[in-house]
């Protein structure tokens, strides 16, 4: 496409000469503000996509990828069989029959949260890895008997609690009496402390022995939901149409993960694209750079176009040497930007934590984003749609320059030297 005539002639204009050097400068910040653009478009799109796969990750880790929960106020008798032949479904890791319940958590102390109660066994709170891989305190053997509680390490933190230490739940539904309804009141013994890497769940789910469980919420050989774990998360329609048959006669409803987290999936894409849209606008104006400074060295080569179409060039040849000139610019630009971009990503976690110390505030904060430090994960498809939109803006603006050029008359232009 382009000859070594006008890649010579390009280069030439592209090495800035004494008188030159103000057009020079121009397209250095052009190339600049492109590599900018395009490393911060990486940089944001990259953590907001990281952002949205670790939470979904880490919410899937703990909550499972399908849920069959009983109808409100009522629980799921008879669930063995029911949990039997969901495990013999293709696909299914693991059905974990669990006995959820709302209560007041309340320490020695005074201190009182709200806090969702889960009844689960020592065997399947061993399966669930995202617990039992960060005990941070404590030992998930002790997780026995109809005393023992386990609790996230942002309640201990927060009050102070240690292994040992007792907690209090209690529940709303209580005894009615002729004075009224009596709350049910236990003290569990904490056993262990686990970090989920999930602000909320670390803050506000407790566990207990399913025995227990079912003694303090008065659902005797019952359980409100089982948590169903797939080989495949994409695969949760193929696993929903066997398990229909498994469900009819029940009182129970069954919900995949993109429905039970489609609120906040449907908000961080919104917040990606959005983000999109507006850094994108920074590589916009960098390209409005390159047709300023093309615009300029047109008008500074006004006599080398003339003396070019004198001996022979063509208005299409003329018009190639500035298409490479804007080029060169706009490529360099957006592959410094791109290589910028990914070596920041990587290094991401290290640049938080270093601007930390420096500081001394909090560049994440956990309780608002839930995940303590800022994902590293690198989003090729938005990259390369990064690169796209570098490229296209920049070879986009070298087009007017170039055709101004492929215009200009030699007879007027020499006549003006």
């Amino acid at each position: 496409m382009f000859g070594p005539f006008e890649r010579l002639v390009a280069g030439r204009y592209l090495r800035a000469r004494r008188g030159e050097r103000f057009v020079s400068i121009i397209a250095t910040f052009s190339l600049v503000g492109i590599a900018l653009g395009v490393a911060t478009l990486i940089v944001v799109t990259s953590v907001m996509s990281g952002f949205q796969v670790e939470l979904v990750s880490r919410i899937l880790g703990v909550n499972g990828h399908i849920s069959i929960e009983a109808y409100a106020g009522q629980k799921l008798d008879n669930y063995q069989p029911l949990v039997d032949g969901i495990r013999g479904i293709n696909g299914v890791a693991s059905a974990t029959p669990v006995l959820d319940g709302q209560a007041l958590l309340s320490t020695e102390g005074g201190g009182a949260r709200g806090g969702l109660v889960r009844g689960i066994s020592l065997d399947d709170l061993r399966g669930l890895h995202p617990i039992s891989d960060h005990v941070v305190a404590g030992n998930l053997a002790d997780f026995t008997g109809d005393d023992a509680i386990v609790v996230g390490v942002g309640l201990a933190t927060t009050y102070r609690l240690r292994i040992g230490d007792p907690l209090t739940v209690i529940s709303p539904e209580g005894a009615a009496t002729a004075f009224g309804t009596i709350p049910r009141v236990r003290a569990y013994k904490v056993v262990a402390i686990f970090d989920s890497g999930l602000n909320d769940y670390n803050n506000s789910v407790v566990f207990l022995p399913l025995p227990a469980a079912q003694v303090f919420f008065q659902k005797p050989n019952a359980v409100t939901g089982i948590e169903i774990r797939l080989h495949d998360p994409d695969q949760v329609n193929v696993v929903g149409g066997q398990l229909a048959p498994l469900l009819q006669g029940r009182p129970v409803f069954a919900r995949d993960w993109r429905h039970a987290n489609d609120t906040i999936i449907g908000v961080l894409q919104v917040q990606k694209d959005t983000m999109f849209i507006v850094l994108g606008m920074i590589v916009l104006v960098a390209a409005f750079n390159v047709v300023s400074s093309l615009i300029m060295l047109v008008k500074d080569k006004r006599a080398d176009i003339a003396v070019l179409r004198t001996i022979g060039a063509s208005s299409f040849s003329v018009m190639r040497i500035f298409l490479m000139c804007g080029a060169f610019v706009g490529v360099s630009g957006t592959v410094i930007g791109t290589i910028i971009g990914v070596v920041f990503c990587h290094y991401i976690a290290a640049v938080q934590h270093f601007v930390e110390r420096l500081t001394g505030g909090r560049v994440f904060d956990a309780s608002v984003f839930m995940l303590s430090e800022l994902p590293n994960t690198i989003d090729w498809g938005d990259v390369t749609r990064v690169v796209a939109l570098g490229l296209v803006l920049s070879l986009l603006a070298t087009l007017y320059p170039s055709w101004r050029a492929a215009r200009t008359d030699p007879v007027e232009a020499l006549r003006h030297e």
